[in-house]
């Protein structure tokens, strides 16, 4: 393909005439450096997609750039002897809408440092309905058993849990043996919650403002929205568990004291997607692909669009309005 071949691609702008985005024709030669080009199948929508796409975010580090976190697709042509003409891969965070151009576009030029041979497991579809909210649930679970969690701990809570990261945990905590404790401040969706392995559907109020140490009643769990909820999950979890923070959809403070780490020994671990390293990478894929497979990616997938339809996703999932997975269609 000629690098003057123009196609549509979501680009993100600020300049003297404001912050904005939306579809435009675009070339490979606009686009950012890379080994490989690849054709497109599909990206998703992730929080941090919405507050780039807005500008209610500073995610982004250079202007213009194409939005979208992840991107899913076969390989036109490479320069990396690593990857051939109609190679399947995936790629989720490794700077894609921040420092360089992303997902949200017919054809993309990315570094093969950060591109993963598409897992014999999964299809190009599905990665992307696990995209980077089911990589970051994916590697929350690695984290915290590699520190020790185990199912005989207690069960799991997931903040946030019908969103798309707290949807993906839900599934693949349930499939890895756990017992799942989903809480939400959508009651209206607990059905959809049972169905992907929830044991239990418990409301906001489980996880109000709480004294430093709480009756404990979570081995631990993966919170996705921060602030007073992480706070008293904390609070509310058993001697040597494990709490995984991935999100701020409430707020980004976290005021606590330093009790429920040094009388229950309990440990708080970040988890920080778009840089990993690339062996804990391929292994939560690998994992992801095999034994942590979501059985309900057809119920997790809520919504596929195309790029013109992308600002109405971003103003419903900023507005709180997120439910499972929309995934973008670009084939």
């Amino acid at each position: 393909m000629s690098t003057t071949h123009r196609f549509q691609a979501f680009r993100i702008r600020n300049d003297a005439n404001g912050y904005r985005s939306g579809v435009e024709e675009t070339s490979l030669d606009d686009l950012a450096p890379g080994e490989i080009v690849i054709k497109t199948a599909y990206s998703s929508v992730n929080y941090k997609d919405a507050l780039a796409g807005t500008g209610q975010g500073k995610i982004l580090r250079f202007f213009p750039l194409v939005g979208g976190i992840d991107i899913a697709g076969h390989v036109l042509s490479s320069t990396d002897a690593a990857f051939k003409e109609g190679d399947a891969v995936l790629v989720t965070g490794c700077g894609l809408s921040e420092t360089r151009d992303g997902g949200y576009s017919e054809y993309a030029r990315l570094e093969a440092k950060w591109a993963i041979p598409l897992p014999s497991g999964l299809s190009l579809r599905e990665s992307m309905i696990l995209g980077t909210a089911g990589f970051t649930a994916g590697l929350a679970l690695l984290r915290m058993q590699d520190n020790r969690q185990t199912p005989a701990l207690g069960p799991l809570a997931v903040t946030g849990a019908t969103g798309g990261v707290g949807s993906l945990a839900v599934d693949i905590f349930s499939r890895a043996g756990y017992e799942v404790h989903a809480i939400s401040g959508k009651s209206e969706h607990a059905g959809y919650l049972t169905t992907l392995g929830a044991a239990q559907v418990l409301g906001r109020d489980t996880l109000a403002e709480a004294r430093a140490l709480e009756n404990a009643r979570f081995g631990g769990g993966l919170d996705n929205v921060g602030g007073p909820m992480l706070a008293s999950l904390i609070a509310r979890t058993r001697p040597y568990g494990n709490v995984a923070s991935a999100g701020l959809a409430a707020a980004p403070e976290l005021g606590t004291t330093v009790m429920p780490f040094i009388i229950r020994g309990v440990s708080l671990l970040g988890i920080a997607s778009a840089g990993t390293a690339r062996d804990l990478r391929e292994e939560v894929w690998r994992r992801l692909s095999s034994d942590w497979k979501p059985a309900h990616l057809g119920v997790i997938c809520t919504r596929e669009v195309g790029l013109a339809e992308l600002p109405s996703v971003f103003e419903t999932m900023l507005a709180g309005g997120s439910f499972g997975r929309t995934l973008v269609r670009l084939g």
